[in-house]
């Protein structure tokens, strides 16, 4: 397998990094992208801050992984660094600017994260997510957010990320104010750089009634990195629709996760009108072999990460289901693309 295939190593958390990175070979894959802080702690990269500041360091961080014949491939920093809680958004941002550089000095060049989301209004405390400015109220908090926040935020980054030679994969996500191909380009025009692209997740796309494909094909070279995750439409989003709010708030004795200040991840609705799913559990092979097929017209080395949120599934289970799926399709479309 020469294409970078791996996994991101979130799910893993419960192992040291030289047991997750164990558990990857082990699924034939031959990648690994690292958390770097965000909405989740830097496990498997702890020594994050020595990192960047010691060439030695990054040297013998790196022998892990060339121990294990497994590639890093990227540092994630997924989080809200526009929270308008400083408390959140700070760190938040502080994280990224740091993953960035720890890229850099791990000659890594690609750093995931989302684009994060402001409050409406200065003095805000909770972000405030615009899905369908129909009103004129709506369309000032959207130039608020972009013109106040968003914008002098980005371009800080783009900065850090050209000086380090970097460059910023955005994750598409609902809740940012980058969460469909046209807030990317955007963002993009507006900041006016290079270095901020796409992590191309498929997922939110998904039930976002997004075609990935068409998404790929819209951004071409503006698409960086990309996951492998999937998601079923169930029978309730006749009914619900996929602007599902039936979540639970769990109790502090409860397992739950927390998102940063006083902010933490709510359980799933249990007749969900959709659902993260290993991949293969949403759409088939043949669409899986598309897909790459599609990312590889815009990048031939593009790497391509598991990410794995299925509750039906173990840790490992999931995994193995995910990667017999990815490496099935790899092989479709590198066989059917040399024909």
């Amino acid at each position: 397998m020469n294409k970078t295939l791996g996994v991101y190593t979130a799910i893993l958390h419960d192992r040291t990094l030289p047991e997750a990175l164990d558990a990857i070979a082990s699924l034939g894959l031959n990648a690994a992208e690292i958390n770097a802080g965000g909405f989740l702690p830097p496990v498997h990269i702890p020594g994050i801050d020595d990192i960047v500041a010691s060439r030695t360091a990054a040297q013998e961080y790196l022998g892990l992984f060339a121990d294990k014949g497994i590639r890093l491939a990227g540092l994630n920093c997924n989080g809200n660094p526009l929270h308008p809680n400083p408390v959140i958004g700070h760190q938040h941002a502080n994280d990224l600017r740091r993953a960035i550089r720890a890229a850099a000095a791990l000659g890594q060049k690609r750093v995931v994260t989302m684009s994060g989301l402001p409050g409406g209004e200065p003095g805000a405390m909770r972000p405030n997510w615009i899905v369908n400015a129909w009103n004129s109220g709506a369309l000032d908090v959207l130039d608020y957010q972009w013109d106040d926040v968003v914008v002098p935020f980005w371009k800080e980054i783009a900065a850090l990320a050209e000086d380090n030679d970097v460059k910023v994969a955005i994750e598409m996500h609902p809740q940012n104010v980058v969460f469909n191909p046209p807030t990317l380009l955007r963002l993009i025009d507006r900041v006016g750089t290079d270095f901020v692209g796409a992590e191309m997740d498929p997922s939110h796309l998904f039930w976002q009634w997004m075609d990935p494909i068409a998404a790929i094909e819209y951004l071409g070279d503006r698409v960086f990195h990309a996951a492998a995750k999937d998601v079923r439409i169930n029978k309730n989003a006749a009914i619900y629709g996929v602007l599902d709010e039936r979540f639970r708030r769990l109790a502090p004795d409860e397992d739950r996760t927390n998102l940063g200040g006083d902010e933490w991840a709510a359980q799933w609705p249990k007749d969900s009108a959709w659902d993260f799913v290993a991949l293969g559990q949403g759409h088939d092979t043949a669409f899986w072999a598309d897909f790459l097929r599609a990312l590889y017209r815009v990048d031939p080395e593009m790497a391509v990460n598991i990410e794995h949120e299925d509750t039906s599934f173990g840790r490992i289970e999931g995994l193995q289901v995910a990667a017999k799926v990815l490496l099935d399709a790899e092989r479709l479309a590198t066989s059917t693309a040399t024909v």
